[in-house]
């Protein structure tokens, strides 16, 4: 006599499995970054007076705007696998480069000593002081120009001449950061133009305060790069050779205008970002960047940016950004002294070091 088996009953392992699988997900996607914001605030609104004001938010947005730029610059080269620590001179270099043809008026015992004066600079104000409108466009124009040649400066010493990143842009930070100084014997250049500041005006109160110039500059680059990365064989091919240099060239990826391309993004996009800043702060100055490597790469890495390569994404740097402006921001609030802000900072980039390992082991691999 027959017996029928019956069947058995399904078991747990797939239910399980998707729940990790929905776990890893989340710590290495922006859902993770997108909730640190949120228990960060929650946690430190009672110590931080102001913290959620409409004023402070307002002051909070006009930063986060450039440094997301800046961050989003880092990404393209962290992708690919390297670092890009020049940024912080660029950022110096160009915005004072920029000012200085459309500054309105210099003051001779200030600077006429620098080696600009006489051609680009004189009493009554830079080359481009006079231009208006189109000035103030091909001055910006010539700022994100000098941080692209700096950039194909790092780019081919570490794709042609097969230099180490750290090195180069560690040389390339120095160099361009004493450059910023010598320009101007350390002077910051005021006296810029309307047109100028308005890219950085936070006036008008409401919504207006809100939706800025800035705002819709680093709207336009996420969008431009989240599309390159996302959907072109560009991105494709960096997050490839981020992942397996060797594969991707033996797959025809072109390896060397890959990182060129990279590092002339990474500082063209930190010179765009110097101008949203100086435009707020109302000058150029040849020290803006010195304190900025910290938050730049500590902003990528906290968005999940790996520093190992072939990992990461724009939201994910822009929260990165966000969540270091409000760290900032809030630890100004709390007037703490100013050796504790840097070492809250260090202990925090540290952490994002250890996410970034914990989160390469959780996603075995993933993207």
């Amino acid at each position: 006599m027959s017996t029928t088996q019956k069947p058995a009953p399904p078991a747990a392992a797939p239910e399980s499995a998707r729940r990790v699988d929905g776990l890893q997900r989340f710590l290495a996607g922006e859902g993770f970054v997108l909730a640190l914001i949120v228990v960060y605030v929650l946690a430190v609104s009672p110590f931080a007076n102001g913290l959620l004001t409409e004023r402070n938010a307002v002051n909070v947005l006009s930063n986060l705007w450039p440094l997301a730029i800046i961050v989003i610059g880092q990404s393209f080269v962290l992708i690919l696998g390297g670092i890009d620590l020049s940024q912080t001179a660029v950022i110096s270099v160009a915005n004072t480069f920029g000012a200085l043809f459309i500054a309105q008026a210099f003051a001779p015992a200030l600077f006429s000593d620098t080696v600009f004066w006489g051609s680009v600079i004189g009493e009554e104000g830079g080359a481009l002081s006079d231009a208006g409108l189109g000035g103030t466009v091909l001055a910006i124009v010539l700022t994100v120009a000098a941080g692209c040649l700096i950039g194909l400066l790092n780019g081919c010493a570490v794709a042609v001449l097969r230099m180490p990143p750290f090195m180069v842009t560690l040389g390339t930070m120095l160099l361009f950061g004493a450059v910023a100084i010598w320009m101007t014997r350390s002077e910051n250049v005021t006296s810029l133009p309307p047109e100028y500041l308005a890219i950085g005006s936070t006036q008008g109160g409401g919504v207006a305060s809100f939706l800025t110039l800035s705002m819709g500059v680093a709207v336009v680059v996420a969008i431009g790069a989240h599309y390159v990365l996302s959907r072109t064989t560009y991105g494709a091919w960096l997050y490839a050779a981020g992942t397996n240099r060797r594969t991707a060239v033996v797959s025809g990826v072109p390896h060397t205008r890959m990182v060129i391309s990279a590092y002339v993004i990474s500082a063209g996009l930190a010179a765009l970002g110097s101008v949203l800043y100086s435009s707020r702060l109302g000058a150029g100055r040849p020290t803006l960047g010195d304190d900025m490597l910290l938050d730049v790469i500590g902003a990528a890495i906290i968005g999940g940016i790996s520093l190992f390569g072939g990992k990461g994404s724009v939201l994910g740097a822009f929260l990165g950004a966000l969540f270091f402006v409000i760290l900032s921001n809030s630890l100004n609030l709390m007037n703490l002294p100013f050796h504790v802000v840097w070492v809250v900072k260090g202990l925090v980039i540290v952490a994002a070091a250890l996410l970034d390992v914990g989160r390469n082991r959780l996603i075995g691999g993933r993207r």
